[in-house]
This record gives C-alpha cells, sequence and structure tokens, in this order.
C-alpha cells in the first residue's frame, strides 16, 4: 500500500495565497481617494465591463481580479444590503457590515477550496451630515484570503499597487478638491501602468460618491466629464 501525498496546511495556503496574487497582479489598478465633498473612484479599464459599482445609497464597491468573481460578489453585497435596508431601516446599511460580509464569503472560500477567488475588493462609503455616527467617509480593503483593512485619505488595489501607492502617499492631501483628486489619481494609476505614460481619457473609468448629493450618493462620470474636470 502506498502512502498518500502529504502537503502541510502552511504550504496549502502559501500555494493558494501565491495563486491569487498573481491573479490579482495580472488586473488594472484602481484608485479611492477622499476629497473635498466626498469620494472618489478611479480605475484603468479599457473594456466596457463595470470595475466600480453602486451598492446602497452611500455605498460604492471597486473590484479588481477575475472579473466574472468580483461580480458576483458585487450582486451578492446588493442583495445584502437591500435586504437590510427593507428590513430595518435604510441608515441601517453601513460600509463596515457589507465588508464583514464579504470578507466571511471570501475567507470561507479560500479556507475550503482548492481555488481561492482571485480578487481583491474595496468597499466605500461616504459620510452623511444629517446622522452624528455617518459623519465620517469610510474606505474597507478586501483581500483574497478574506483580510480586512480600513483606510484614510486613500486606498489602492491590483496591478502594479506599490507604484500606485508611492504617488499616492507623496502627493495626497487631505481635503482636496474633486478635480484635484481627480488629477492625482489619474497621475497614481499611470504611474502603475505597463505603457510608463500618461493614461488616456478613454481608458478611464471614474465614479463619485457626493456626499452633498440629496437621495442616492453615487453617480458615474462620462468620458467628457472627465476630460472637463481633467482639464479644469
Amino acid at each position: 500500500m502506498s502512502m498518500p501525498f502529504y502537503v502541510s496546511p502552511e504550504q496549502v495556503m502559501a500555494d493558494k495565497a501565491e495563486f491569487a496574487r498573481k491573479g490579482i497582479a495580472r488586473g488594472k489598478s484602481i484608485v479611492a481617494l477622499e476629497h473635498q465633498a466626498g469620494i472618489l473612484l478611479m480605475a484603468e479599464n479599457a473594456t466596457s465591463l463595470s470595475k466600480l459599482g453602486e451598492i446602497y445609497d452611500r455605498i460604492a464597491f471597486a473590484g479588481v481580479g477575475k472579473f466574472s468573481e468580483f461580480d458576483q460578489l458585487r450582486k451578492i453585497g446588493v442583495r445584502f444590503a437591500d435586504t437590510k435596508g427593507y428590513a430595518y431601516s435604510r441608515e441601517d446599511v453601513r460600509g463596515r457590515g457589507l465588508a464583514n460580509a464579504f470578507s466571511q464569503v471570501i475567507g470561507e472560500v479560500f479556507t475550503r477550496e482548492i481555488k481561492p477567488l482571485e480578487l481583491e475588493i474595496i468597499v466605500a462609503e461616504v459620510g452623511d451630515d444629517r446622522y452624528e455616527d455617518h459623519k465620517e467617509n469610510s474606505l474597507y480593503r478586501i483581500k483574497y484570503d478574506g483580510f480586512i483593512s480600513d483606510h484614510k485619505g486613500f486606498c489602492a488595489i491590483g496591478g502594479n499597487v506599490e507604484e500606485v501607492e508611492t504617488v499616492l502617499k507623496r502627493d495626497y492631501r487631505a481635503g482636496m478638491p474633486l478635480g484635484e483628486s481627480a488629477k492625482l489619481g489619474r497621475r497614481a494609476l499611470s504611474a502603475g501602468a505597463e505603457r510608463s505614460s500618461e493614461l488616456a481619457i478613454e481608458s478611464l473609468e471614474v465614479c463619485v460618491l457626493d456626499r452633498a448629493r440629496a437621495g442616492r450618493k453615487f453617480y458615474r462620470l462620462s468620458t467628457d466629464e472627465v476630460q472637463g474636470m481633467l482639464d479644469a
């Protein structure tokens, strides 16, 4: 009788992590930046498939890696938020709760399944001055293994993330106007791009969470709107 092949749990987890990281690194970078009036999300994306989207009234989602996997996760988040908002109240739907729910799903797959999810996501929640405990913006980054980290000011995922973060750490300052934040986001994404040149407007996907906007805070910018904002 032959001995069964043995691999230590540590090696299994290390192999899964390496597999996931390679898949995520092949994706294009995404940045989320707090600005004077809310949160800006910007992605390098030359396709028609959206990497940025709305989850709920004040909450947005950004995903990088395998599109089918993070888009399915986004849909799970929408259903989770709709159910909670209907059962309780819309104010009870919080970015922290969504980030925890995403973390549980991703972590469960990483631990139990042979293949981990090849994705990394950002959950962004804009503050609302009407509610005492909702005034601050929130940025959460959830990794392929379910690990959550919260960020102040900015957050970046995917691609050559080290180069992107270098620009953000150097040039970001609190309270920047939206236009300056957009220009910084473009510089940061360009630093991580393979071509090492300024990204074309057409290759940028840009969304905003505007805390002054009535009702739903999320809106998507057209190419012309992005062009006007960057030229200002």
